[in-house]
């Protein structure tokens, strides 16, 4: 109980409080309370605000949401980031003669395969102080492609742009044709010791022949010159033939009427990609079987038994097209960006695509913007139309590739040697990771999965990076393979800073 003075004094501090709580405020607190308010409603309203302009957002092409990718980086804008091109030889620079040495070449693989073969071929007869003569395409390949040479590039322009650096011919002399010739698989990845060495080669053969052209050269720790050279080759000097170039160009105009800018997708969602790489997710029973024999049947795909999820999960699958479509909204591009297909028949044709096409309806291939004239003498010569798609890939506003094969390798690297135009690589494993969240209902698609995405590629846009190295743990000749592609980032060797003159050897 409370004592009397207790309660007196209870009492007393009642009674102030009471007089306190009734008092009118003064002009200065009420003035707090103003800002108060005030501070606590702009909180308020930025927060929430934000969901609703995510919204209101996406019926923009190409948005440039606070959280997303910046106008800039989303349309594809370009930047000379203080670097330019460099592919001029260095004083001390000789051409090679070729004397009565000879090469000859039968590049293999598909098209971008086998022109970085053929400018790894260019540097390597200059190597071995040999002449070149004008490589055999592969038609052995999936496509069965009979293109000749000349079917597919400018050879006069090649002869003529590179007469500075080694001789070339059109066909062997015929007095060596009957010659007994060496057949050498050059070593891959190799320098220039290996090179110097095979010139032995000459004091019991004038003829050499090599099978396969692919990956010849190793990425790194090369002359300056011979590296500049192999950009020569492939950016100068291995054009395509003027009517594949002019048609090129002209739909790349067609797409230009079209929208303001638009994205090339490399959708490598094609049959012989998934029965190589064994992906079969999204797929039903009867197609995953069907890939499977395909694999079994093809000989020279040493890999028969393939666990699918295992290659889901480690990124080494393409996107699927609902993937893609996923990815792409997530980028900040909205239904009405215009997206050209560069790649051959997507598997399962329209019930597959249509999965992109859903959120994406403005799609478009080569065979939608150009005539049946104008295709038809490119029917049945897949390099020849693949060489349309690399032309309107490299000339496109952004760039994105779902799976890393030559063709993106290739696309990348040329891309970065004109300026690092935009080209966005997949995150392949790190999506795949998402994309199992939304499938178990974890994530949803939403401002946060857009979020996700953007912070996962905010590296992967194609700005100026030296080339990579072999991935840490390597040893040997084994870590030559696993080296980021020369033609992938031909920097710092053909790409300079504008400030610095480079006039040694660089490795990355």
């Amino acid at each position: 109980m409370l004592s009397a003075t207790s309660r007196s004094s209870a009492s007393s501090l009642h009674l102030k409080s009471t007089r306190h709580f009734h008092r009118k405020p003064s002009p200065y607190t009420i003035t707090l309370y103003i800002i108060a308010l005030f501070a606590l409603s702009i909180f308020i309203f930025i927060y929430y605000s934000k969901d609703i302009l995510d919204i209101d957002d996406q019926h923009k092409p190409f948005s440039s949401q606070s959280h997303q990718l910046s106008d800039e980086q989303v349309q594809g804008a370009l930047s000379s980031y203080g670097l330019h091109q460099c592919v001029e030889p260095t004083a001390k620079y000789k051409a090679a003669l070729g004397s009565d040495h000879y090469i000859t070449v039968r590049s293999n693989g598909g098209l971008n395969q086998m022109r970085t073969g053929i400018s790894d071929m260019v540097a390597i007869a200059h190597i071995m102080n040999a002449t070149l003569v004008i490589p055999q395409l592969d038609k052995r390949s999936f496509w069965q492609d009979k293109s000749k040479f000349s079917d597919v590039f400018d050879e006069p322009h090649f002869i003529r742009s590179l007469q500075g650096d080694i001789r070339i011919i059109r066909e062997l002399p015929g007095e060596l044709v009957s010659l007994p010739h060496a057949r050498k698989h050059f070593t891959s990845w190799s320098g220039m010791g290996y090179f110097e060495e095979m010139k032995q080669i000459w004091k019991d053969h004038q003829v050499v022949h090599v099978p396969k052209s692919d990956a010849r050269l190793a990425n790194n720790d090369l002359p300056l010159d011979i590296q500049r050279l192999r950009c020569r080759s492939l950016y100068h000097a291995l054009r395509f033939t003027p009517p594949i170039e002019n048609l090129g160009k002209k739909l790349v105009e067609r797409l230009r009427l079209r929208a303001e800018r638009y994205i090339a997708l490399h959708l490598r969602y094609e049959k012989d990609m998934l029965s190589f790489t064994g992906c079969t997710y999204g797929l039903t029973d009867a197609e995953s079987e069907e890939l499977r024999v395909m694999r079994e049947n093809t000989n020279h795909w040493k890999m028969k038994k393939i666990n699918s999820t295992e290659q889901r999960i480690g990124g080494f699958c393409p996107l699927t097209p609902k993937e893609v479509g996923i990815f792409l909204q997530g980028l900040g591009y909205t239904s009405s960006t215009l997206i050209y297909i560069a790649a051959g028949e997507i598997y399962g044709g329209s019930t597959h695509l249509k999965e992109l096409t859903s959120r994406f309806p403005n799609v478009v291939f080569k065979e939608t913007i150009a005539t049946e004239e104008e295709l038809k003498e490119l029917t049945n010569h897949a390099s020849q139309t693949a060489a349309l798609d690399y032309i309107i890939s490299v000339e496109s506003d952004v760039f994105i590739p779902s799976h890393s094969g030559n063709m993106a390798r290739t696309v990348e690297g040329h891309r970065r040697f004109l300026g690092h135009r935009t080209t966005i690589t997949p995150d392949r494993k790190g999506l795949v990771d998402i994309f199992d969240k939304m499938d178990s209902g974890l994530l949803n698609e939403s401002s946060s999965l857009s979020r996700l995405i953007i912070k996962l590629h905010k590296n992967r846009r194609g700005a100026p990076r030296k080339r990579g190295g072999p991935p840490p743990g390597l040893k040997g000749r084994a870590r030559l393979r696993f080296e980021e592609p020369f033609y992938q980032n031909p920097y710092p060797e053909c790409i300079c800073d504008s400030k610095v003159t480079t006039n040694s050897s660089h490795s990355a």
